[in-house]
């Protein structure tokens, strides 16, 4: 996933106690929340302001200064961080969004965070299944590690090296099971083995949480989507403060950095592919660069694990 960027949380992150509840999600609390966390990152000289040397009491920019900025009064942005609005206009949001400089992925929640009523409600409890042109897609892969993941984060299928590179430790047959099949954010914050794959720990757990709010975001009214965030808030101090932090950032390219268990050190770069049918499904895919050490370690990797890797549920009569 691409770097946080200005998504990164400072050292003293604001927002919910670690191991409280996070807010629901695409609640009038949760866009107020959006709204101060934005304007607490920026200064009044990155927005043309003039401090005069004058000590602020809190970070960022004040309300006041905002709507002057974004053209609207103080009272009515005030009620909108008070969580007192519901009816924001079109205009409204968009003259935020240039005034806090929110980005393409920021602009798309905060417009979700404010129009609750036009959501259309999604089914309830539903078990994703990856369509048999991804399976065939991951088996076509069989040298480069993939994955097909669930709007969730969920793993429905992976081949034989995406297996082997992710999640080793795992049972190769557990996407096959609903219930309890692996999930990356749950992995990344809860698993004691996936904590020690990632070197970059810092940099890998922002991103992932950035993703998750723009997943957030699209699925508002998902049971299964915040039950795992509250899962993930309440056993991960890491995820709480960072979930409160507001970040959002669709990651879908980028570098990663591994130190696998078996073959070491490697840098892959991966792409993530949306499927065009609205499922939300994703197929995620990881590439060496030609003659490095990390293409030689995929070979490697390949080669240990090989017999008995394969891509799950295409091979059932």
């Amino acid at each position: 996933m691409d770097s946080p960027g200005t998504n990164a949380p400072p050292t003293d992150t604001p927002g919910t106690a670690p191991g409280l509840p996070a807010p629901g999600i695409g609640t009038p609390a949760e866009l107020g929340d959006f709204l101060r966390t934005r304007r607490a990152r920026l200064q009044p000289e990155d927005v043309g302001l003039v401090s005069y040397g004058v000590r602020r009491r809190v970070p960022g920019l004040r309300r006041e200064e905002l709507a002057q900025l974004a053209g609207v009064s103080a009272a009515y942005y005030t009620r909108l961080e008070q969580g007192q609005s519901h009816n924001a206009s079109e205009g409204v949001l968009e003259a935020l969004a240039r005034a806090l400089r929110l980005t393409a992925d920021e602009r798309a929640y905060l417009l979700a965070l404010a129009r609750p009523g036009q959501r259309r409600r999604r089914p309830a409890v539903r078990h994703e299944k990856a369509r048999p042109g991804v399976l065939q897609l991951l088996r076509a892969l069989d040298g480069v590690p993939a994955l097909a993941l669930g709007p969730r984060f969920e793993v429905l299928a992976w081949n034989r090296l995406g297996h082997a590179l992710i999640a080793g430790h795992l049972d190769p047959a557990s996407p096959d099971r609903p219930l309890d099949r692996p999930n990356t954010q749950r992995l990344l914050f809860l698993d004691p083995h996936t904590r020690e794959l990632f070197p970059d720990r810092d940099t890998e757990i922002r991103r992932a949480v950035s993703a998750l709010r723009v997943a957030a975001g699209e699925r508002p009214d998902d049971p299964q989507l915040a039950t795992l965030i509250g899962e993930l808030t309440m056993k991960s101090e890491e995820f709480a403060a960072l979930w409160s932090w507001h970040g959002v950032r669709n990651c879908a390219f980028g570098t990663k950095r591994f130190h696998h268990p078996l073959v070491g050190e490697l840098e892959l770069e991966f792409e993530m592919m949306q499927t065009p049918d609205g499922s939300g499904q994703r197929v995620q895919m990881f590439t060496a660069a030609d003659g490095s050490p990390s293409e030689a370690a995929l070979r490697l990797l390949a080669a240990e694990h090989g017999p008995h890797l394969r891509v799950l549920e295409t091979e059932r009569p």
